[in-house]
């Protein structure tokens, strides 16, 4: 495997692991709109309509523990992205080092 290969290599995992990130949040818009529509219907509904304020509440627990999931695992995705990046610095300085002083 050539230095350009595993460039290429690193690049398209990071590229990936970027796409899944904004997947991830798109996941995390869609929990804040379930638990924002959670926080309305209790707040219109909480003296009304006993079973639209329980669904409420359902929702807004649904929608916080999912921004609370996907925050998570938002936050790990971004250190793992760090760590192939260093990873992939590590690995490009040792074998730079290894090509000076090999003799030609």
């Amino acid at each position: 495997m050539t230095i350009e290969e595993m460039r290429k290599g690193y690049e398209e995992e990071v590229s990936y692991q970027k796409h899944m990130l904004k997947n991830l949040g798109y996941w995390f818009q869609l929990c804040t709109a379930v638990s924002g529509i959670g926080i309305v219907s209790i707040y219109f509904f909480h003296a009304k309509n006993l079973w639209l304020n329980i669904l409420g509440i359902v929702l807004f627990i649904f929608g916080a523990i999912g921004m609370l999931l996907f925050g998570y695992v938002g936050w790990r995705g971004q250190q793992n992205i760090k760590a192939i990046v260093d990873d992939y610095e590590k690995k490009i300085n040792y074998l730079r080092k290894k090509m000076r002083k090999s003799p030609k």
